[in-house]
């Protein structure tokens, strides 16, 4: 197990696989807030974790009652940027995990979001940094980092040095467990491998 204080928000799918496999912190946590894709993304990230040798720490708050879009299974609001958006979703993952956080001695918690996150506000570089204050603020002063914020997905994994063959364990759906080939996420699934030549 590794000595360190760092922990990975894993959701499962490429961004957060490949920021694991660079930075390999002690613990990752995944979380089911009630997503159509939570089982899949799941047993992604124990893959990976079990994999990488870090621990890993599963939470479930059933919060689909309070989301909209592709994730939700349900139409988006007016104000979605994207059809995958969820209101406030990011803020609630990362406040949920630093709630888990604070038990397990973590101060840093990596989060996976990459350039093309800036779609939505809570995708942002700026968002982040807001965040990381406002969690630091707080007792247990817990740091938020983006390494990969700068970077396109394809660059990350690059950058990460990730085995290819690691990128078959990711489950980027947004829709459901098995992957519908349509939505955002596959979408993007399938153009990274594609930029990666492996199409």
């Amino acid at each position: 197990m590794q000595k360190n204080n760092l922990a990975i928000l894993l959701s499962g799918g490429m961004d957060s696989i490949a920021l694991a496999y660079w930075k390999k912190p002690a613990h990752s946590i995944t979380i089911d807030y009630g997503q159509k894709a939570a089982n899949a993304e799941i047993k992604a990230a124990a893959q990976i974790s079990k994999y990488l040798n870090i621990e890993h720490h599963i939470l479930k708050v059933d919060c689909s009652a309070l989301g909209s879009g592709d994730m939700n299974g349900s139409k988006s609001l007016g104000i979605s940027p994207i059809t995958e958006w969820w209101p406030y979703r990011n803020q609630l993952l990362v406040t949920l995990a630093c709630m888990k956080g604070v038990s397990i001695g973590i101060k840093e918690l990596i989060i996976g979001s990459v350039s093309t996150d800036n779609a939505h506000k809570d995708g942002t570089r700026t968002f982040y940094d807001y965040l990381s204050k406002l969690i630091e603020y707080q007792e247990g002063q817990i740091k938020i980092t983006c390494p990969g914020i700068e970077m396109s997905t394809v660059d990350l994994i690059k950058k990460a040095k990730l085995p290819i063959s690691l990128l078959y364990w990711a489950h980027s759906c947004h829709t459901a467990n098995e992957p519908c080939m349509n939505c955002n996420g596959c979408k993007k699934y399938l153009y990274t491998l594609q930029m990666l030549g492996l199409d």
